[in-house]
């Protein structure tokens, strides 16, 4: 069996922990402070709250690694009712759980609402007596493909933040 599979809970830490490290790290490079939330359940559709004190982003974590088949993610709808709702796809390597790039569902504006996601339902993993795999109706599929790539941390934070911009008095971030 696979350590990913054993270890699942742990590997979605780390790698939260990851992105968290390194989109401080670039923020504080920006001179533009982040503070972070965590939902104690994801029951209302989101992992965390990022909050620049000028953009609110509710964050929904997916993550898989590089080479997995994995076609589609399972979106929880509450998720379309926060401002800035946004699903930060996680692709990362096998080995080490270094991150290589990103997959982006949002809006195209910080703080915009979230993109439709469709009426793809999802179903259990697991069938119940009958084998039947029930129809979960707080979660919609969302392919791949409907994903934007973002190809590292930089761009991503422009992608949740707005368009970072230098000038001649230093750093600062544009909405």
């Amino acid at each position: 069996m696979s350590r990913h599979w054993l270890m699942s809970s742990q590997r979605e830490q780390s790698l939260e922990y990851v992105l968290l490290g390194a989109l401080c790290q670039e923020m504080w490079k920006r001179g533009s402070p982040l503070d972070i939330l965590r939902s104690h359940t994801d029951q209302s559709g989101y992992d965390l709250v990022l909050d620049t004190g000028s953009t609110l982003r509710f964050v929904q974590l997916k993550s898989s690694y590089l080479g997995a088949t994995t076609a589609s993610q399972g979106v929880n709808v509450a998720l379309a009712g926060k401002p800035g709702g946004c699903i930060i796809w996680l692709r990362f390597a096998e080995a080490d759980l270094s991150l290589d790039h990103f997959l982006f569902f949002g809006a195209a504006e910080p703080g915009g609402p979230l993109p439709d996601l469709g009426e793809r339902a999802v179903r259990h993993t697991k069938g119940n007596a009958e084998g039947i795999k029930a129809i979960r109706p707080g979660l919609r599929s969302l392919p791949r493909n409907r994903f934007e790539r973002v190809d590292n941390i930089q761009a991503l934070a422009d992608r949740l933040f707005g368009r970072h911009q230098t000038t001649n008095e230093g750093s600062s971030c544009q909405h």
